[in-house]
């Protein structure tokens, strides 16, 4: 690992637009507490347009990382502090919303473990580290690669990119600063240029915002494409509590506008799988059936449920 001299590192934190000074908050500690508000919402509305600029990038991740999922591939993100948090956060939450094994969207974080609750100095600056993370979950080439750097020069993530790169992975950048090296080093980027924070450097704020919401497109854009959806609702939601038992109740209801007693039935035949509850109550044909059905769509409910 290559230890920058500090006059460097000083030279390249000039150069990065996240770390810039906001010239719309210099007043910010003398405001009222609602001026501080307004002042932070002010500078929040300016994180969705500037994610809309990457429409095109991130449609092309999508497109990648649905074809490589079905070749048997992970999706993998990897980054550090507040960037590899929202990766485990978008990873973890992929298994209840759309019944996906816990190995198939994957979050690492520099530090470890540890690093989800408490900072672990130093971590993100181990660019080995980037690579032997990546190396423990026995990566492949049919795996995506997503790096997650506000300020697009973390050496953990840069050394995880160089790592997927090596063996053929496909990999995407996400960072705020334009023609920041890991985007540089990824073979997809998306920069959503949200500009200089409210308060100088807290790229938890507005750049985390950003990737928070590139996050919520991969996954959900990937798992609507990988038919886990139908019209707009979760049928592939694990009911694994109580609310998600009720969700899974009221998700056969909506999507098939029976009653409760209906969807109940349907959804007790149906081992509580809500995808086949609403086809077998859409078709009228048994969970056997109903099972088949899907197979033989590629679990797209949609088309199961389209006569031929």
């Amino acid at each position: 690992m290559t230890t920058p001299d500090a006059h460097s590192l000083l030279a390249e934190l000039d150069r990065i637009v996240s770390e810039g000074r906001n010239p719309e908050t210099m007043d910010i500690d003398v405001l009222s507490t609602e001026g501080i508000l307004a002042c932070i919402n002010h500078e929040d509305a300016r994180v969705a347009p500037a994610v809309a600029s990457e429409l095109p990038a991130i449609a092309e991740a999508v497109d990648t990382i649905v074809s490589k999922l079905q070749q048997g591939g992970r999706l993998i993100y990897t980054g550090a502090g507040t960037s590899g948090r929202l990766g485990i956060l978008d990873a973890v939450e992929c298994r209840p919303t759309f019944s996906v094994p816990d190995t198939l969207v994957r979050g690492v974080i520099a530090g470890g473990d540890t690093a989800i609750t408490q900072a672990v100095e130093g971590a993100e600056d181990d660019e080995a580290q980037g690579q032997r993370d990546l190396e423990q979950l026995d990566l492949k080439a049919s795996d995506v690669v997503v790096g997650l750097s506000a300020s697009g020069r973390t050496p953990y993530v840069l050394g995880a990119l160089r790592y997927a790169n090596s063996i053929g992975c496909a990999t995407v950048g996400v960072a705020c600063t334009p023609q920041a090296p890991v985007l540089r080093e990824a073979s997809m980027a998306i920069c959503p240029e949200v500009g200089p924070e409210c308060l100088t450097g807290s790229t938890r704020m507005k750049a985390g915002t950003a990737q928070k919401l590139v996050l919520n497109m991969l996954s959900t854009a990937t798992m609507i494409k990988l038919g886990k959806t139908y019209q707009n609702l979760m049928v592939d939601v694990n009911a694994s509590n109580h609310k998600l038992r009720a969700r899974a109740k009221r998700i056969v209801m909506q999507a098939t506008e029976c009653d409760e007693a209906s969807a109940e039935h349907a959804l007790a035949q149906a081992n509580q799988q809500a995808k086949v509850a609403i086809l077998m109550l859409l078709t009228d044909i048994d969970a056997d059936e109903a099972r088949s059905r899907l197979a033989a769509n590629d679990g797209f409910l949609r088309r199961a449920a389209t006569p031929s």
